[in-house]
């Protein structure tokens, strides 16, 4: 296992802003992924297990009732891509451990689904969002964002043809 995950984000000044401290990736919702071949990279778009606490949310978030944090996770120079099975609907453990040369091998491994790879170890958060999750655990719900550009053209999650949105962090 390497550091903390946030301690290899290249701009986790947003995700310190908000936490005293950040969750691990032991036990995240994985919404989605996103392969890029410009990269080639692959962005996961996650859930976090833990909510921000009460004094470090935006006054907003508090009064939508907003319960559930997510965020992009950008991996850059992705190699041994391995994808078996189907997202699952319940957490799942991100393990990343360090390799030679600054990379990293990141692997999710649960009931019927593996992904894996190796990425270079320095990686980038963004559209980081908050809304209140269904009952039905669906997050196709209104979303507020904290970068000013998203807040400005997304009031919820994009189709997945928005380019701007999946292919940039």
């Amino acid at each position: 296992m390497t550091s903390h995950w946030a301690d290899l984000t290249v701009n986790s000044r947003l995700l310190r802003s908000l936490y005293s401290v950040i969750p691990s990736l032991e036990s995240v919702r994985l919404r989605s992924f996103h392969l890029d071949w410009r990269g080639p990279a692959l962005t996961l778009r996650i859930d976090l297990p833990a909510y921000p606490g009460p004094d470090r949310l935006p006054p907003e978030w508090i009064e939508r009732g907003h319960d559930t944090l997510q965020l992009h996770v950008h991996f850059a120079a992705v190699e041994d891509l391995t994808v078996r099975g189907w997202i699952p609907s319940f957490p799942v453990g991100v393990s990343l451990a360090a390799l030679a040369c600054r990379r990293v091998r990141v692997r999710i491994a649960e009931a019927g689904f593996e992904l894996s790879f190796t990425s270079s170890d320095s990686l980038t958060v963004g559209h980081i969002s908050s809304y209140r999750i269904t009952e039905t655990g669906s997050d196709e719900v209104p979303h507020t964002f904290v970068s000013g550009l998203d807040t400005r053209m997304f009031t919820s999650l994009p189709g997945t043809h928005e380019s701007t949105f999946y292919e940039r962090v």
